[in-house]
């Protein structure tokens, strides 16, 4: 066994012909850079690309496939140089069942699987080519199409204000929307981590995944997790989901819940932070953005939790560390080689071979988890405060 990293929720900005695919993502965001950037400066394992229902997505794949720069893994999933490449799709869900849209994640071991899945969903959607895009189906026939081709299906960021599960989706139970068997994890999204959901009883059955929703190549691994494998490829996934066999997830890593854009209950009209009231009492507004803290707190039901969890490792990725910039990430990587021996195996004492003092100890309080913290909510992040 050996432990990977692993990112399961990364767009793709644009095509290699300039085609937008999610058009709220980066220009240089196209699948070559994601799969290098993955491999020679992330050290990622695996990552979950969850465009890859596009058309011209799919030709791209093809291509690296036969110029033999990507090979077709005989248990699922496609290797790039060093890092195992999973096709998926984010799609919105707003069935008649729904109170609000609702975005979730599906991946196939082969890219064939994923050719089926967009030649099915083609019919169904306003525009095949663009990314999170609504489906004109209910969410349990979603759910039986995945399984049919041998996918996963994870519900996405599920307690964001906007188009996730519970933020808007559903009034308190995600088997108002969806089969509860048909479930392989929930991804928990960048406001909220393990400790604060504890007392969620129907979230019990299910593995948390923590992903980046990168939608630039700066954001890839931002969130991620660490995982016991035999090897990086689909199957072994499935098995660590299922906790089969010894693999499993050893550790979720994100940002500390206070970074999250709506960690806290913000007023919409002022920017005011909002503790408890239903209306603003700096303004008196009452159109307020529901910060994920308190709706978590809505959802509990207090039983005590009966699953055993990985830890959740708060860590602030290195471009959110004060004076840590795109040229001193640069120089760290030339000596140390991908971020994540930055974040996991790089002592204090050879950091500040490199960089000053003063940002080698950030980056070590930073993977700690002991740095100050602004609250971030409404739609703006937190900020490390020196």
């Amino acid at each position: 066994m050996k432990n990977y990293y692993v990112d399961l929720h990364i767009h793709i900005g644009r095509t290699e012909s300039g085609r937008a695919v999610k058009i709220t993502g980066s220009k240089n965001l196209t699948l070559k850079n994601i799969l290098q950037t993955a491999s020679s400066q992330k050290g990622l394992d695996i990552v979950g690309i969850i465009d890859c229902h596009s058309p011209e997505v799919i030709k791209e794949i093809e291509q690296l496939v036969e110029e033999q720069r990507i090979e077709l893994l005989p248990e699922g999933g496609l290797r790039f140089d060093k890092t195992t490449l999973i096709p998926g799709s984010e799609i919105e869900i707003f069935d008649e069942h729904c109170k609000g849209p609702i975005h979730v994640l599906s991946f196939f071991p082969t890219l064939e699987y994923m050719k089926k899945f967009s030649e099915w969903m083609r019919p169904l959607l306003k525009n095949i080519h663009l990314s999170s895009q609504r489906i004109y189906c209910d969410g349990r026939t979603l759910q039986q199409k995945v399984q049919e081709l041998e996918g996963l299906f994870i519900p996405a960021h599920v307690f964001t204000p906007f188009k996730s599960l519970y933020g808007k989706g559903v009034e308190k139970s995600l088997s108002e929307v969806f089969d509860p068997e048909r479930i392989d994890a929930i991804e928990l999204g960048l406001s909220s981590d393990t400790y604060m959901v504890q007392g969620i009883s129907e979230l019990e059955k299910y593995p948390f995944v923590t992903n980046s929703d990168a939608h630039s190549l700066g954001k890839l691994a931002r969130e991620y997790q660490k995982v016991q494998l035999e090897d990086a490829n689909f199957k072994e996934l499935v098995y660590a989901l299922q906790e089969k066999g010894g693999r499993k997830i050893l550790a979720n890593y994100g940002l500390n819940p206070l970074l999250g854009k709506y960690h806290s209950t913000v007023c919409q009209e002022c920017g005011e932070h909002v503790e408890s009231e239903e209306s603003c009492s700096a303004c008196g507004s009452s159109h307020l953005v529901k910060g994920v803290s308190k709706r978590i707190n809505e959802l509990k039901d207090h039983k005590p939790p009966t699953r055993h969890r990985p830890p959740y490792i708060h860590q602030v990725p290195l471009d959110f560390i004060p004076g840590v910039g795109a040229k001193t990430i640069r120089r760290l990587i030339e000596a140390f080689g991908t971020e994540m021996a930055i974040l996991h195996e790089v002592s204090v004492e050879q950091l500040e071979q490199v960089v000053p003092k003063k940002i080698a100890n950030l980056i070590d309080l930073a993977r700690r988890g002991k740095l100050n913290i602004e609250v971030g909510g409404g739609g703006m992040y937190g900020k490390v405060i020196e």
